[in-house]
């Protein structure tokens, strides 16, 4: 705690300094998520300095600013974060943040469509980027975003946006054929924690986690042997890790239901609150997507 209040007073001191371009004359910004790093990656290109917070395997739940990051927040001219909540942790150190534009994704939509949540402060499911729509329309809001920092160069903006928009339209089509190979009655995916209920109101399939919304909420046993039923009684043939959350959480799942003489699989690792490695296909959105979507057919056909 004495750290992380330490931190604080850290980025309130550097962030009440003006911010100045560094040499080469580019924008600084600075994101949390890997997906969002990946969406401002695709608009900003080369025309920005780009900073993440997060890396791959790194739950956004529980999040805590490091000391590292003072100087990233401190001398960025814009801070793209997810909202909603999502950032728990960070949210009193963008609270604090003077003279810094900090933009939430979520505020680009219309909050009557989302899923409501009991578990976060802001009332709403933070996992947007699993509704492939709402990305489309983050796309765009990160475009005007950067296009009004840096007008000289709206119109590579606005290409960039729009190529990563057909690009967006096309990975949907595509999971929309994946999955249709996939009788809608074997459209149940248990995973460690709910990050898939857009996901799964978009592509029609039950959804159940084993820890609610938030990470921060430990399942206890009785919430283990409740699932443990639900999978016997709706004969779910895969469950699924994430590779944000810690296995444990599944394997005791795949043990109690074992202990009733029933067989769950595991069916794979999917990515849900972090995007792969750097240097992987999953360690895009669209790679990320595809590969989480190939990965659930295959395990529940």
């Amino acid at each position: 705690m004495k750290k992380q209040i330490i931190i604080i007073l850290l980025i309130t001191f550097f962030s009440s300094c003006k911010s100045d371009k560094k040499e080469n004359g580019k924008l600084n910004v600075v994101t949390t998520t890997t997906m969002i790093s990946d969406l401002v990656k695709n608009i900003g290109g080369d025309l920005i300095n780009l900073q993440g917070l997060m890396g791959s395997g790194v739950d956004p739940h529980l999040y805590k600013a490091s000391e590292g990051d003072v100087t990233k927040l401190s001398n960025a001219d814009i801070i793209f974060y997810n909202g909603l909540h999502l950032e728990g942790k960070l949210v009193e150190v963008f609270e604090k943040m003077k003279n810094k534009k900090t933009i939430a994704i979520a505020d680009a939509l219309d909050k009557n469509t989302l899923i409501g949540s009991e578990y976060f402060a802001s009332n709403y499911d933070p996992h947007i980027w699993f509704n492939i729509e709402y990305w489309k329309q983050a796309t765009q809001f990160v475009v005007k975003t950067l296009s009004e920092a840096i007008p000289e160069h709206k119109t590579t903006f606005e290409a960039n946006g729009a190529t990563y928009l057909k690009q967006l339209e096309a990975l949907k089509n595509k999971l929309e054929s994946t999955i249709s190979k996939l009788p809608k009655g074997q459209r149940i995916l248990v995973t460690a924690h709910d990050a898939f209920n857009y996901f799964g109101k978009a592509f029609d399939f039950e959804v159940v986690g084993l820890q609610g919304l938030s990470t921060a909420t430990e399942a206890g046993v009785q919430d283990v042997q409740k699932l443990a039923a639900f999978i016997i009684e709706n004969n779910v043939k895969a469950i699924f890790i994430e590779s944000s959350v810690p296995k444990r959480t599944i394997e005791a799942l795949q043990a109690a239901v074992k202990s009733k003489n029933h067989n769950v699989t595991i069916g794979g690792t999917l990515y849900s609150d972090a995007l792969g490695n750097a240097d992987t296909i999953e360690g895009t959105y669209i790679g990320m997507f595809e590969y989480n979507v190939n990965t659930i057919v295959n395990a529940l056909k």
